[in-house]
């Protein structure tokens, strides 16, 4: 009964100090609020490797890649994200984020017209395919795009039509 009440003490006391994948989330998410971008990827992965289906993990850890310019790293999440949630607008312009960096316009303008599928209001997708349009030479999607964005509120497409679409 002694060693019974005595391993029930210690189990206790184990899970008390063990770290839950939504434990590691939450001290990530605090990491990256204040600016320390590898300990929050250090506690996404933690998260990750506890729950790996952890969708939100996948999608924040691939933002705090991409901020690091890890691209492959913040793409290979932002694709999990969308294996896992095919719903998740924020991962595709995420992915398309990714995409226009490496130079992958179609790749670009492909996630962002999933995106803009499952949030027609996101002005930031406007405004990227809108420079994806730019960089091949589609002045009218480019600028229809740029529209658009302005009228839901971006200001960085206000400066791209200006430039883009005289």
């Amino acid at each position: 009964m002694k060693n019974l009440l005595l391993t029930s003490l210690i189990m206790m006391s184990c899970s008390i100090w063990a770290q839950s994948a939504t434990g590691y989330f939450d001290k990530a998410m605090k990491k990256a609020e204040a600016g320390n971008t590898k300990g929050a990827i250090a506690d996404y992965t933690k998260a990750i490797s506890m729950n790996s289906k952890f969708v939100e993990a996948y999608q924040n850890r691939g933002v705090a890649k991409f901020k690091l310019n890890d691209l492959k790293g913040a793409q290979a999440d932002f694709s999990k994200t969308i294996e896992l949630d095919d719903m998740n607008a924020d991962a595709f312009t995420g992915r398309a984020n990714v995409n226009y960096k490496l130079q992958n316009y179609e790749g670009t303008i492909e996630d962002c017209t999933a995106s803009l599928g499952l949030n027609p209001k996101d002005y930031v997708a406007y405004n990227l395919r809108g420079l994806a349009y730019n960089k091949i030479g589609d002045k009218k999607n480019c600028c229809k795009d740029f529209t658009k964005a302005i009228e839901l509120g971006s200001q960085s497409a206000a400066k791209n039509r200006a430039t883009f679409c005289k």
